[in-house]
């Protein structure tokens, strides 16, 4: 529990970069997010062992998947941006959200086509807060084995539309993530059954 304490904060650490997830006139939304070389810089004091894999789901729109190794556990995030680096840097923020990170809050700003979204401002803020410290925590409760079996099947029609060219489609209603609850993950399921067969 000791060594996904550090990583968790390692992750909170780096959040200090800006991911465009889109663009309204001269207004983009963004989200705190890992920036790749702090998280590189703090991630090998908490685990040496930690990997960082990419995949572009998709190039217009730009969807990509990040999946993240630390403390014996990897998780995936995946996520759509302005760019194909908005989207890397969204689906890591994403992955760390698996983490217990949590997701920072998307905000709108001024955005210049050629300098890009000021989040001078919000670079002045910090991103994320950092957790509290608990002084005991209570075991994770175990996870639901029907809850990781939808998870799989999910995953696995995602590929089946990537295959397809569909990939982009299904990212934009993952963009939530995969359920909280079973009946959840069954509508996303159902969703994305549609898009393969539409």
């Amino acid at each position: 529990m000791a060594e996904l304490d550090r990583v968790r904060e390692a992750l909170r650490a780096s959040m200090t970069a800006w991911a465009t997830l889109e663009v309204r006139g001269d207004q983009a939304r963004v989200v705190p997010a890992p920036d790749p070389d702090q998280l590189a810089a703090h991630l090998d004091g908490a685990d040496p062992g930690w990997s960082l894999a990419w995949a572009c789901d998709s190039a217009q729109p730009p969807v990509v998947r990040a999946r993240l190794a630390l403390a014996g556990v990897s998780r995936e995030g995946l996520a759509t941006g302005l760019t194909l680096a908005d989207a890397k840097l969204a689906a890591l923020a994403d992955a760390a959200r698996f983490y217990g990170v949590p997701a920072g809050e998307t905000t709108w700003v001024e955005y210049d086509p050629e300098e890009g979204a000021n989040t001078t401002d919000l670079d002045a803020e910090a991103p994320l807060p950092a957790a509290p410290r608990p002084v005991s925590r209570p075991p994770e409760p175990p996870r639901d084995p029907q809850m990781e079996k939808a998870r799989r099947h999910i995953e696995d029609l995602l590929e089946q539309l990537k295959v397809a060219g569909k990939g982009g489609d299904a990212a934009r209603i993952l963009m939530r993530g995969y359920g909280e609850t079973l009946d959840e993950s069954r509508a996303i399921y159902k969703e994305l059954q549609a898009i393969l067969k539409g």
